[in-house]
């Protein structure tokens, strides 16, 4: 399991590079979950021990969201000042999401079979 997390790790390292190096405006992390996305598309499958570790982290996800509770909670007279531009962003940027998702969902499901009309 600890040869996955450091699997997990360089990926992340490799992508905090590359960004740093081209100047990507993507966080590094991202970078370096798509590259372990694609490393898993070619292998074909996800290792046990892997899995494993996913599963770990995935079950403690709550914890790993207090540092980012604790920036909030640093930055709340921001918060407070900027609330208007915040709740529009949040709102548009849920709104669109929601409409790509539905959009995305009706073109790559398959059609029923009572949408076609027998000849």
């Amino acid at each position: 399991m600890l040869g996955m997390l450091t699997l997990i790790f360089v990926c992340q390292l490799i992508g905090e590079v590359l960004v740093a190096a081209i100047g990507l405006p993507v966080p590094g992390p991202v970078v370096g979950m798509v590259l372990l996305f694609c490393g898993l598309c070619i292998k074909g499958d996800t290792p046990p021990a892997l899995a494993k570790l996913a599963d770990g982290l995935l079950s403690n996800l709550s914890l790993l969201f207090v540092p980012a509770g604790v920036g909030v909670m640093l930055h709340v007279g921001v918060l407070g000042e900027q609330w208007l531009p915040l709740s529009v962003g949040v709102f548009v940027s849920t709104l669109v999401t929601v409409i790509v998702t539905g959009k995305l969902m009706q073109r790559l499901m398959p059609r029923e079979a009572a949408d076609e009309s027998p000849s």
